[in-house]
């Protein structure tokens, strides 16, 4: 098999048939893939979400990031978009959908597409996973410490950021999380009652919560950085994708 893949920046078809940014990775032989969307962190569509793409590809799968603040900031620096956008209250849950649904559509339409689709997200996004995954009809989702799915955001948090326990019945597919036991958004006890609350409605999951990691444990440029827990979600991550898409 061609270890070939292409990286570039497209226009894609977001909610209500805007034109946005995205960056596209994929591999460039024939064989049927799955597609996974890949949803930003609050602090944008920055490098190392790109880089998160491009591995995604070297591991056999379409992967595409639709940039979340194109309206707001078009072609700006990511921390000065981030801040455009949460000082326009953030990303309204709606727009958001919209967006993962035009990624995904645009992942279906490519000619090596086997149909499937996962998402996945860290931080705001993760809890963007969730919303998606409980809004359309997905193969799989990864919520990687994605907080305010249950409890509300303190004061300061942008105010789109509302809790999405109430969407659990409608959850479309497995949903992998993984978090780590000093974070306090979500803490502990946040994601154990989504956990409970998935268990009651017999929705597939797996979470594991690592000790001595906190948020940001996957960010490899930060302080929080916890390489044994990022090898080991990373590890599950492409098990879970494999396994369903």
């Amino acid at each position: 098999m061609s270890d070939a893949m292409q990286a570039e920046t497209i226009t894609i078809a977001g909610h209500d048939g805007d034109q946005i940014e995205a960056y596209l990775a994929r591999p460039l032989d024939s064989a049927a893939r799955g597609g996974v969307v890949v949803i930003h962190h609050m602090p944008g569509y920055d490098a190392a979400t790109k880089e998160m793409v491009r591995r995604f590809a070297v591991h056999g799968y379409n992967a595409l990031c639709p940039n979340l603040y194109s309206r707001e900031a078009p072609g700006a620096d990511p921390d000065d978009a981030a801040a455009t956008v949460r000082a326009a209250g953030g990303v309204p849950d709606e727009r958001l959908v919209g967006d993962v649904d035009g990624a995904a559509r645009y992942l279906k339409s490519l000619e090596n597409s086997n149909g499937k689709i996962g998402v996945i997200g860290h931080c705001s996004g993760g809890r963007q996973t969730f919303l998606a995954a409980c809004s359309l009809k997905i193969d799989a989702a990864v919520d990687c410490y994605g907080a305010f799915v249950v409890n509300d955001p303190p004061a300061g948090m942008p105010t789109t950021m509302k809790p999405l326990l109430g969407l659990a019945p409608q959850l479309s597919c497995p949903l992998l999380g993984l978090f780590g036991a000093d974070d306090q958004y979500p803490a502990p006890e946040e994601t154990a009652k989504l956990s409970a609350e998935l268990d009651r409605l017999g929705k597939q999951h797996e979470f594991h919560t690592y000790d001595g990691a906190g948020h940001a444990f996957f960010s490899v440029d930060r302080p929080s950085y916890r390489q044994a827990a990022a090898v080991d979600g990373w590890q599950r991550i492409f098990e879970f994708f494999g396994q369903h898409l």
